[in-house]
């Protein structure tokens, strides 16, 4: 495990167990082992911590996509972006279980997390219409990311709920577009 993601995961574990403003950023530095003047390195504050560093997208990915590709077809290439997006990341059921938790029971995390969604649409936009040319609007990258979204969270349900552990967040990401797809069409 790497450092930023050791003090998301202390900073998400802390958290859960004593409320955001239970812990002081040199509570988290000592959970996750490093120096106060390595955390601030890290993570400028407690909520950046907590949220961490969004997912790492290999540029080659995103310039495949960016060219059209994988396979051309804008809904299948998305679910294929997204799945390897997933995939990268890896995954850990529990770390994924206190991430919610945390997010959703927090209001000051919940807000934070959605003024990083807002910057994140205006990226995912301007990366559709260096794809599909500017007459992609903002407005369809907006709805086009609220269904991705979406998604995600059906199929974090999804794969939660699978005792056995059984689910891939990035399959079980493009069968539920699929799905999306196949009920929108």
């Amino acid at each position: 495990m790497d450092t930023a993601h050791r003090i998301t995961v202390c900073a998400q574990r802390l958290t859960d167990e004593r409320g955001f403003d239970g812990f002081t950023m040199d509570d988290l530095a000592e959970a996750a082992g490093v120096s106060r003047r390595t955390l601030f390195n890290y993570f400028p504050s407690k909520v950046d911590a907590v949220l961490g560093h969004g997912p790492e997208v290999d540029e080659d990915v995103v310039q495949e996509f960016r060219d059209r590709g994988p396979t051309g077809d804008l809904v299948e290439d998305i679910g294929a972006l997204i799945s390897r997006i997933l995939t990268v990341k890896g995954f850990d059921r529990d770390e994924a279980e206190v991430a919610r938790r945390v997010i959703r029971s927090t209001p000051r995390l919940h807000a934070a997390a959605h003024d990083r969604f807002e910057s994140i649409t205006r990226d995912f936009t301007a990366l559709l219409q260096e794809r599909e040319g500017t007459g992609f609007s903002e407005e369809r990258g907006r709805i086009l990311l609220m269904i991705v979204v979406a998604l995600h969270d059906v199929v974090l349900d999804q794969v939660l709920a699978d005792p056995a552990g059984r689910l891939s967040m990035g399959e079980a990401y493009v069968d539920a577009l699929r799905t999306a797809r196949d009920l929108l069409s």
